[in-house]
């Protein structure tokens, strides 16, 4: 399962947008672009909109997400991206979609003109079963479920792989070293391409001048090239078009890199200690971008935390009920012992509630005690300021002092010229000095409006002179 949120550009969707997500790609120069498919096959982008790279017709860049109807319902399965940026998509249906850049015809329709939205890639696809896509910085590759590879757009350093260096304005196959031969994966680094076989050996060409091929040396490929280094185990090849680094994932599980490699051109493939090939393009990747199409699959798990909350006040599962004011709260030993010293302690033998099958309370009301048993099942504490004193009570009683600090910051931020004093009081009877200068300093700042409320005149004798003398201390009663 993968957090979008790790992506700067996804701070921009509210919490239901992103509950939404299924499939996402981060992309763009900057990354400051991004595609997403909803739990109901809708497809949103969002970002800056460079080249026309959003699909959406226009060249206005959006902050909210804007539908891309072309490919509702086309149950998105492989997503690459150039830098210029040209993206390029294969549906569960093999059909190619590409637009954006085009001046290296990238898009594979045989022109240089930018598409402004998703056209079906057709010449030498159109009857292919297209199963994944690639994108270089300005060229592209589709691998057709019979292990045919075809590469297009811009040649400069073979990685088109036709034995030169020209251009290509339309898919063609990739033949030399890879035909018969059956390609289960492909990638694409800036300049270069890779496949993988179904007996797990893995080939590279294109430019080589950082190591990323594999090959051991600096030389560009104009055709396919066999990675002697990995040795037949490889089950995945990764790259991107923003870094001049090569990854494989081998079926044992190791993952290697080579290439450009913080400064450093490593020719050869080099064991990492990274459980996926995600990892190599988050560390040296720049910017923070995704190499591929994110899957993000909303699972029926639940952590311990989750659970815990789930099981909070559950008569199915709970050994233990709490009566009061008439009202039971079901809860678990265990989960007490572990959370709580007090109830470490009442659970021995040589308490009374040790054996009871309910115990009823009658120090504290009924709002306030089921809200520290939520407590210590959630951590957070959810009450009215008022109610919030007697939890102030409760945590003092039992010490627990995290919680008297919870309460605290909840009355600070509940305060009122109505509930000002009688806050103030409950901190001097619970000892809560930091709650109390704060009580009486908004006191002292609403002094009148307070002096005119209930609570203040209320307020028992010792208690009010001391307010009174302290007030005065501070000058609040000279004119």
């Amino acid at each position: 399962m993968v957090d979008v949120g790790k992506w700067p550009i996804f701070t921009l969707l509210s919490p239901q947008e992103i509950a939404s997500i299924r499939k996402a790609c981060v992309f763009g120069t900057s990354g400051n672009e991004a595609l997403y498919v909803t739990d109901n096959d809708e497809v949103f982008v969002f970002g800056l909109n460079y080249s026309n790279c959003l699909g959406t017709g226009d060249n206005q860049s959006t902050l909210v997400p804007k539908k891309l109807e072309a490919l509702c319902g086309k149950k998105i399965k492989s997503l690459s991206y150039g830098s210029a940026p040209h993206v390029l998509l294969s549906t569960e249906d093999g059909v190619v979609y590409a637009w954006g850049h085009n001046g290296y015809s990238q898009l594979g329709n045989g022109t240089t003109n930018q598409g402004i939205a998703p056209i079906q890639v057709c010449t030498n696809l159109l009857i292919k079963q297209v199963i994944e896509v690639a994108c270089g910085s300005h060229h592209s590759m589709a691998l057709a479920a019979d292990g045919e590879v075809f590469a297009w757009g811009y040649n400069n350093c073979g990685q088109v792989g036709s034995g030169s260096t020209a251009n290509q304005p339309t898919p063609r196959k990739v033949t030399n070293c890879l035909h018969i031969k059956k390609v289960v994966g492909i990638a694409c680094g800036q300049t270069s391409s890779m496949a993988v076989l179904d007996n797990g050996e893995v080939y590279g060409w294109g430019y080589n001048g950082n190591g990323q091929l594999g090959l051991g040396n600096n030389g560009n490929q104009l055709t396919p090239v066999r990675v002697a280094a990995l040795h037949s185990v490889v089950v995945e090849i990764a790259a991107c078009h923003s870094a001049h680094t090569s990854a494989a994932k081998t079926q044992g599980g190791h993952v290697y890199m080579w290439g450009q490699c913080r400064g450093q051109s490593v020719t050869l493939p080099h064991l990492t200690h990274f459980s996926c090939t995600d990892d190599v393009f988050a560390c040296f990747a720049t910017p923070a971008v995704t190499w591929r199409l994110l899957s993000v699959e909303h699972e029926d798990f639940l952590t311990v935390a989750e659970s815990l909350k789930q099981e909070f006040d559950s008569p199915e599962t709970a050994d233990l009920k709490f009566r009061i004011d008439g009202k039971y709260i079901h809860v678990h030993k265990a989960v007490l012992k572990i959370r709580c010293e007090h109830f470490r302690s009442m659970f021995h033998s040589y308490w009374n509630e040790d054996s009871e099958e309910v115990i009823e309370i009658d120090q504290f009301s009924y709002p306030v005690y089921r809200a520290f048993l939520q407590y210590l099942y959630t951590d957070a504490v959810d009450l009215p300021p008022e109610d919030a004193i007697g939890l102030l009570d409760l945590a003092t009683s039992y010490c627990e002092n995290r919680l008297k600090k919870l309460c605290q910051h909840i009355i600070k931020r509940g305060i009122t010229v109505e509930n000002a004093f009688s806050l103030f009081s409950a901190a001097v009877r619970y000892d809560a000095e930091d709650l109390e200068e704060f009580c009486f300093k908004f006191c002292i700042n609403h002094l009148t409006e307070v002096t005119q409320t209930a609570a203040f005149w209320q307020m028992d004798g010792p208690l009010l002179k001391e307010f009174i003398a302290k007030a005065s201390k501070c000058g609040a009663f000279k004119n």
